[in-house]
């Protein structure tokens, strides 16, 4: 009897910017967000995700080049769709480079990324990081629209914005909840349907990621803040481990 097929494993990528947030809000050097990717990769983590903002509010430039050095695991640096922010990718050739983006009065990413209105704009940055060996992403929502700009800008990887699906569920509106998480689902196995790579992420914590991390297309979560804010009370390492059980756990 032929064993029923296994979803393919699905990666975790930990967002350390908020380590840097801690330090940068009485300077010095300490938390420092190179021993936190250390800590990532000896606990099952498969990468290290972090957004170099216009501002630094957390990530600053000698950060990224540091945790290059300290670990093996690939970095997914998120960036705006600037020229200041291609020079800074060419220069450091992370492993991927997920475009999002960027409003200086923001607290943190408030949506996806107008791929479709942005077309031209993104093309060329597009196109210079693939040219480059790095593997490009758009972080976008899950709508069919901004899914075939992606396919029409040839980006391998789309990650969806998890944050409707997130508010949903926190405000405990279920029917909102159901109709974000289908639409997330829906939109994954269109993308892996057209080759192209679908991740997730955005508000996922130990109490709302098991729904999305159940999604088969799904090839990777990123998650960051929840993270760290669990850091402080059982420390990076259980806080990670026990994120990866419960993604394990789904599949």
């Amino acid at each position: 009897m032929t064993p029923p097929l296994r979803p393919n494993p699905l990666r975790l990528g930990v967002n350390i910017d908020h380590v840097a947030t801690i330090r940068n809000a009485r300077g010095g050097d300490h938390p420092d967000p190179v021993r936190a990717a250390e800590l990532v990769a000896s606990v099952g983590g498969d990468g290290i995700t972090a957004h170099l903002r216009e501002d630094r509010r957390h990530i600053r430039d000698a950060d990224l080049k540091r945790i290059q050095e300290a670990t093996d695991l690939p970095l997914n640096l998120e960036m705006a769709a600037t020229e200041e922010m291609l020079e800074i990718a060419l220069k450091h050739m992370p492993h991927a480079a997920c475009i999002v983006p960027e409003k200086r009065e923001e607290r943190t990413t408030e949506g996806g990324l107008d791929a479709a209105g942005q077309h031209n704009t993104l093309a060329p940055i597009v196109w210079k990081l693939r040219d480059n060996g790095i593997r490009v992403s758009l972080f976008i929502e899950a709508d069919e629209r901004q899914l075939d700009a992606a396919l029409r800008l040839g980006v391998p990887v789309v990650e969806f914005h998890t944050g409707e699906y997130a508010h949903a569920h926190l405000e405990g509106d279920s029917e909102r909840l159901s109709r974000e998480l289908k639409r997330i689902a829906d939109m994954s196995a269109l993308a892996a349907k057209n080759g192209i790579e679908p991740h997730a992420g955005h508000g996922l914590t130990y109490e709302n990621v098991q729904p999305i991390a159940a999604i088969p297309q799904l090839a990777e979560l990123n998650i960051g803040h929840y993270l760290v804010g669990e850091a402080v009370f059982v420390g990076l390492e259980q806080a990670v481990r026990h994120m990866r059980e419960l993604m394990d756990d789904a599949r």
